[in-house]
């Protein structure tokens, strides 16, 4: 089956288009890691996506008759722009369907490229639904993002300039995955040639597709998926993308939303260039990858497959990158309610700098405090660290894999309220659009006492908000039943420890 694509990404029309990008060494990274690490540039097409090579690839073969009757696709992004750009180099017609929450820097892209942009739904599924049935009712063309062989052939192009590139057959390739063309074309096209060079997906812990589907030896659809990595959160692989890489993938890592946001920062140490968190998925694979193999002396490439990233998100990028690289540890410590106890707690430290120190005073005994800790050395620092100073005789929790505390205790550290009765903790992720945190209010304010309430925009599709609620025990059922209609993504609260050190 290799073959068979091998000769069709031979043959595959793109670079009408698409340039062929550089191959940069990552020379700090590469130091660090004791491995050559080389970064392929897709960010660097045209639309800062390797997906007009795909779009390109599949419309350009389309036959007169189609071309006459138009394209049309569903995407939130980069695959939007990749047909809007080949359909107008193209002359052809092309109407794009994008959730509501699309940024709308990336409408304007798409509509400064000459197609037609309409919002529909609040998720790529229903921009999906809405594209099948326009394409229907009008006979246009759906162009799949992922899910179809001229597509997958024209990504399969970015491994073709990859082994033309390296001198000599690399020792991994890791691609990012969210709907598996990429991946499906790489690999097939690298297992070709040279079987034994790996070929590595890696995906974020809250949307592992490919994983999933590949544990499970079948597609199976995610109930849910992580929105940070907004350019790979897909519910299921593609049907063709799967078929091809249980041939010729041979593993699939996966990564923490710290870990990309640590690779993010990798990317522009080295190139001064700023990946989207999908383009930064395939770094912190392969730093993964090399830590759990201690290999050394090795040749790994990473695609960065794009650069469309918000610039509202950076701040929450660079806020997560020192959790991420393990330069940062946040732990809750209980400390003595007496003059000089944060001095003490300091030199419990040793020499090592707070990075962050929260706290208010709760009683006379004791106080909970919300610290960040900088670190030198890794992760085994961070647990030394934590021995120490329960070995001090400081209760300590270690929040630095904890998600609340990052994104919402960190900020409301000191809210504790003791009178508050039968309060229940949430956490809720709502489309980020005009109207939405009203109605999100409204439709929480009829029905119970809103006693806590923590709202924080990183920039994406989604908001995100920590909500307490006064609801009796008789109660709780009516209220689980009213989330459940709500409609928006959520999570109970209510028995995670930093809530009560802090909140409650």
């Amino acid at each position: 089956m290799p073959k068979k694509y091998l000769e069709k990404i031979l043959k595959a029309r793109v670079y009408d288009v698409a340039i062929e990008t550089p191959l940069d060494l990552m020379r700090a990274l590469s130091e660090r890691l004791d491995n050559r690490v080389w970064l392929k540039r897709e960010d660097l097409q045209p639309v800062f996506s390797f997906k007009l090579r795909g779009a390109y690839n599949k419309i350009v073969n389309l036959s007169g008759e189609q071309r006459a009757k138009g394209v049309i696709a569903a995407s939130a992004g980069n695959h939007a722009q990749g047909v809007a750009l080949a359909a107008g180099r193209l002359g052809i017609q092309a109407l794009i369907v994008m959730p509501r929450t699309t940024p709308d820097i990336k409408v304007q892209s798409v509509r400064k490229l000459g197609a037609k942009a309409v919002l529909h739904g609040d998720t790529y599924d229903e921009a999906y639904v809405r594209a099948v049935k326009l394409a229907d009712e009008k006979g246009m063309v759906f162009v799949h993002p992922y899910d179809d062989p001229e597509v997958i052939a024209g990504q399969g192009t970015v491994a073709m300039e990859i082994l033309r590139q390296h001198e000599a057959p690399p020792h991994a390739i890791f691609v990012p995955v969210g709907g598996g063309g990429l991946i499906a074309g790489i690999s097939s096209y690298v297992k070709a040639l040279y079987p034994a060079v790996k070929v590595i997906g890696v995906e974020p812990e809250d949307a592992p597709t490919l994983h999933r589907a590949l544990q499970k030896k079948k597609r199976v659809v995610l109930e849910q998926v992580g929105i940070f990595a907004d350019g790979v959160a897909v519910r299921q692989i593609g049907a063709e993308p799967f078929r091809i890489a249980r041939q010729c993938v041979d593993e699939v890592i996966l990564v923490s939303t710290d870990e990309i946001c640590a690779a993010i920062k990798d990317i522009f140490d080295d190139t001064r260039s700023i990946a989207e968190p999908a383009g930064a998925l395939a770094v912190a694979g392969m730093k993964r990858y090399v830590e759990r193999t201690q290999l050394r002396g090795a040749d790994l490439v990473a695609i960065d497959s794009g650069a469309n990233m918000n610039f509202d998100r950076l701040r929450h990028v660079a806020e997560r990158a020192e959790v991420g690289e393990r330069n940062e540890a946040i732990l809750a410590v209980t400390i003595p309610e007496r003059p000089g106890s944060f001095r003490s707690f300091c030199q419990a430290l040793g020499a090592r700098s707070v990075t962050e120190f929260n706290y208010r005073y709760s009683d006379t005994a004791a106080a909970h405090v919300f610290a960040g800790i900088q670190l030198r050395g890794g992760e085994a620092e961070r647990l030394e660290i934590v021995e120490r100073l329960r070995a001090d005789g400081y209760p300590v929790l270690d929040l630095t894999e904890n998600e609340m505390a990052k994104l919402h205790i960190r900020h409301m550290v000191g809210g504790h309220a003791a009178a508050i009765e039968d309060e229940v903790l949430y956490r809720f992720e709502f489309p980020e659009r005009p109207g939405a945190l009203l109605r999100f209010l409204t439709n929480m304010g009829q029905r119970w006492n809103i006693s806590l309430f923590h709202y924080r925009n990183h920039g994406a599709a989604y908001g995100r908000v920590l909500v307490g609620i006064q609801v009796p025990a008789d109660d709780r059922q009516r209220l689980q039943d009213f989330l459940n209609d709500l409609g928006y993504a959520y999570q109970e609260e209510t028995a995670n420890p930093v809530y009560g050190l802090f909140l409650r």
